[in-house]
């Protein structure tokens, strides 16, 4: 059987090689780190979504969405059928370099990791996927 995904987003914030990570509060990533982000609402672009998911779960303004990645997520029930399937749409942005995020909406915390740092944390494969990219190209 096939599922037809639903479109979420997130958004990669790096400062002085750190990311902005959140503690997610919520299925289907519970108690595992990510990069803000969540479900579209109807009528919303990605880059939309990105930006209003990122600035409820941090506090932060971001603005200039860059596409960087996308990812097609299934996540699977005991019995093998799927539970959730999520395009991902995963920007790059930008905020104010003074700005102090607070987690709140979804984000039961946050904090700014390295790379080294997020290969120890409970991330999803994308997570660690893309920061890791990241880092290459600065």
């Amino acid at each position: 059987m096939t599922s037809k995904p639903r479109a979420a987003s997130s958004a990669i914030l790096e400062r002085d090689g750190r990311f902005l990570l959140v503690r997610r509060r919520n299925p289907p990533s519970a108690d595992m780190y990510a990069f803000p982000g969540g479900r579209a609402e109807d009528g919303e672009t990605p880059d939309q979504t990105a930006l209003r998911e990122f600035e409820e779960e941090t506090g932060i303004r971001a603005y200039s969405p860059q596409l960087f990645a996308t990812y097609d997520l299934k996540a699977h029930a005991a019995d093998g059928s799927v539970s959730s399937h999520f395009l991902l749409s995963v920007f790059t942005v930008k905020a104010d370099g003074q700005a102090v995020a607070e987690a709140s909406d979804d984000a039961a915390a946050l904090g700014w990791y390295t790379v080294e740092e997020i290969r120890r944390l409970p991330v999803p494969q994308s997570v660690l996927e893309c920061a890791e990219r990241l880092s290459v190209q600065q």
